[in-house]
């Protein structure tokens, strides 16, 4: 069964940590966006097992999560626009797609084939762990391929019960949704995958507008059209809910609960970044109720409500059977 290690435990444990990835082994990663299934980004091997752990198709890439700005640039081309990004938001829940540097010894299943490489320095603990490790680590969400991102330590030990990962259990996640993610070619910067860092934040750290990707290739992480997908089936823009199913609700929403349905809401308030925090808990909640269906309630699409959106529009798309 998984080992989790406690809270109270962490700072004493970093170097038992950094030997299971020495080894080769994943261990689950506590970030501030959600948790991730980490491995030695440099040991073809290591990533190689987070694939398989994850049922991850390889066209699919990873993004590696780096100490700080000097390790990155071993593996990454970042030109002036780029360390500008870096510099604004970095630690934090921003990654950039840049070229990738050649003989660096990064595994090359980690940018699937592509020429370039998506890379983050996270905040908190999991950058205290790449420090000490020494060396980048592909870390995408702990979960298997396509499911609900994980927020907290319980619910990697649920994703992978059954094996002997490794846990860093460091609480709930801050932020609760994936990085933003931001190519950078030239003077353009293309959101590929919106976050809790916004079109509006970008333009206002650079001066310059980005635009938003509408590529179908798969050029970074979460880009697959159907993903972050609870087991029971998802209906957006719900205003009443349809008999039987459960209701992941927003802001002051009256709904007749009549029929016994449960309610899950991401933020009474209305709070955008609260409902971000509490989205993949929500929709883990409800399923975990049995229901086919959970309805949704509207989310405000501006600001942080694009990246919430972005996330409940592939939960909700086709599934391949």
């Amino acid at each position: 069964m998984p080992k989790i290690i406690s809270s109270q435990e962490l700072d004493n444990r970093i170097g038992e940590i950094c030997k299971e990835l020495q080894l080769g082994h994943c261990i689950g990663l506590p970030t501030e966006t959600v948790y991730g299934l980490a491995a030695d980004a440099t040991n073809g091997q290591a990533v190689a097992r987070i694939f398989e752990m994850k049922g991850r198709p390889k066209f699919n890439p990873l993004i590696i999560h780096v100490a700080n700005l000097d390790m990155a640039e071993e593996y990454g081309t970042f030109n002036a626009l780029a360390r500008q990004l870096a510099d604004a938001f970095w630690p934090g829940p921003l990654t950039l797609v840049v070229p990738r540097r050649a003989d660096t010894g990064l595994s090359e299943l980690v940018s699937a084939g592509l020429g370039t490489v998506g890379i983050r320095c996270p905040k908190g603990l999991a950058r205290e762990i790449i420090a000490s490790f020494g060396r980048p680590l592909a870390a995408p969400s702990a979960n298997k391929s396509g499911k609900v991102s994980p927020t907290a330590a319980s619910h990697v030990a649920q994703q992978f019960e059954g094996t002997d990962l490794m846990i860093a259990d460091n609480g709930v996640c801050e932020v609760g949704l994936e990085s933003t993610i931001a190519k950078v070619e030239d003077e353009i910067i293309t959101i590929l995958r919106p976050g809790l860092v916004t079109a509006d934040m970008i333009q206002d750290a650079t001066g310059k507008e980005p635009e938003i990707s509408k590529s179908q290739t798969i050029e970074a992480p979460g880009m697959m059209k159907s993903h972050y997908a609870p087991n029971a089936n998802v209906k957006l823009n719900c205003n009443t809910v349809e008999d039987g199913a459960a209701f992941l609700a927003f802001g002051q929403v009256s709904i007749d609960t009549s029929c016994g349905c449960t309610v899950y809401n991401l933020s009474k308030s209305g709070d955008l970044r609260e409902a971000a925090a509490n989205l993949y808990l929500g929709l883990k909640t409800l399923d975990e109720t049995g229901t086919d269906m959970i309805c949704v309630s509207p989310i405000p699409h501006e600001g942080l409500g694009i990246a919430i959106n972005d996330r409940l529009q592939r939960a909700s798309a086709p599934r391949k059977p």
